[in-house]
């Protein structure tokens, strides 16, 4: 576990590096908002589609040859795209690299694999949930970090992060040991590879079912809130990368705060049903609040509120794998990692166009918070569909346990 968290943590720090600067440097082939917030969410599609289609296939590879060779490939396919990304000069050049990047990188649906196969059932939702806090803590180092260097130059966090990939394929191939037995493999399928026959594969698991839509909702909401923050806080706020490196600092903290630390506690007491459905509902509230925002302090403000919405993940990602059978891990996460990157597609056609149409309006107006509005109505037809979902399934055996105990 040690290991994988490890993995997981360089990752985000990579990731996190470039987030408050990949608008900035879009930005330098634009001439105006609109056509930066357009081509900001064209770039975030091209990575998603690629994604979308890639994640089951490469998760159903790593049931039949392990997980190690899968992550090694998608640590190779960050540092192209980072370096790529960095000595672009055309916008095509942008697109292309986040293409084949997107088509070579499945970490986090083989990482979650990975645990699973290293994990007792009733020890998944606490596992996944320390591995939320390592995305956290990236979060934490990354997006600050990035600032800072972009303050420097554009371009520098994207070598940097490349530079963390690479260190990462060093230590996955040196290090990382494999945690898929010879015996728990099996053939790969085309058929049952592609991004429909996953998803359908999804849904039927006992005790999945409507989840897949919650699952679904919850990642297209957060993955607006990640391709319009840091625009609508520039736009709103008058940020700079700087600033909003800092306030994703604190979305880092806060999440490193409840995965590693109060989770599992959380977890004993509401078992993980509940706990995602309350986690849904303070979500809901949360991006209502943000899109009525009219000073900088009230997101930080925000993001302490909404404690329980950084449990969400942990809980569900906890019941799909232990829905799943052994040895289809790779294709369940992959199947769950597909849906993530079929939000990503979707999300930017979304935000970026609800921030171009409100863009020229003052910072004051509340329809500046128009992406932030869907995101909410978005949560509320999750937090709906998660509450009727679990009142007509049979309780867990963790949920249970934790009745009893309180």
């Amino acid at each position: 576990m040690r290991f994988i968290l490890l993995t997981v943590l360089l990752d985000m720090v990579a990731i996190g590096l470039i987030i408050p600067v990949l608008p900035v440097l879009v930005g330098q082939f634009t001439t105006d908002k609109a056509a930066q917030a357009f081509w900001y969410g064209a770039v975030m599609v091209t990575f998603g589609v690629a994604n979308f289609f890639a994640s089951p296939i490469l998760g159903a590879l790593s049931d039949r040859f392990g997980r190690r060779p899968v992550l090694l490939m998608g640590f190779c396919g960050f540092a192209f795209s980072f370096f790529g990304t960095a000595l672009a000069t055309e916008l095509w050049m942008l697109l292309a690299i986040r293409v084949v990047s997107g088509a070579l990188q499945a970490n986090v649906a083989v990482a979650n694999a990975y645990v699973a196969d290293i994990t007792s059932p009733e020890n998944r939702s606490k596992r996944y949930g320390q591995m939320g806090a390592m995305f956290g803590i990236g979060f934490i180092i990354g997006p600050v970090t990035g600032g800072l260097l972009g303050g420097i130059d554009v371009h520098l966090p994207f070598f940097v992060a490349g530079s963390l990939a690479l260190l990462n394929l060093l230590y996955g191939y040196f290090v990382l040991p494999e945690s898929l037995p010879v015996e728990r493999r099996r053939a790969f399928s085309w058929r049952s590879a592609n991004p429909v026959a996953s998803l359908k594969h999804l849904a039927e698991l006992k005790n999945v079912g409507g989840l897949v839509v919650v699952i679904g909702l919850a990642n297209l909401s957060q993955f607006i809130l990640h391709t319009s923050w840091v625009l609508y806080t520039t736009f709103r706020f008058g940020w700079t990368s700087v600033e909003n490196g800092w306030s994703l600092l604190a979305v880092g903290v806060a999440s490193v705060f409840v995965q590693g630390f109060l989770l599992q506690r959380l977890l004993k007491r509401f078992g993980p049903s509940k706990l995602a459905s309350y986690g849904l509902v303070s979500s809901t509230v949360a991006y209502l609040l943000w899109a009525l925002a009219f000073q900088g302090w009230m997101m930080y403000a925000v993001i302490a509120f909404n404690l329980l919405g950084f449990t969400v993940a942990a809980a569900i990602q906890g019941i799909v794998s232990n829905a799943a059978d052994p040895r289809t891990q790779g294709q369940s996460m992959g199947a769950v990692a597909s849906l993530g990157s079929l939000a990503a597609v979707v999300a930017p056609m979304i935000g970026a166009p609800l921030l171009g149409v409100v863009s020229h309006l003052p910072p004051t107006d509340w329809r500046v918070g128009a992406p932030f509005f869907f995101c909410a109505a978005l949560m509320a037809v999750s937090t709906v569909l998660a509450f009727r979902h679990f009142r007509h399934q049979p309780r867990t055996g963790f949920d249970a346990a934790a009745s009893a105990v309180h």
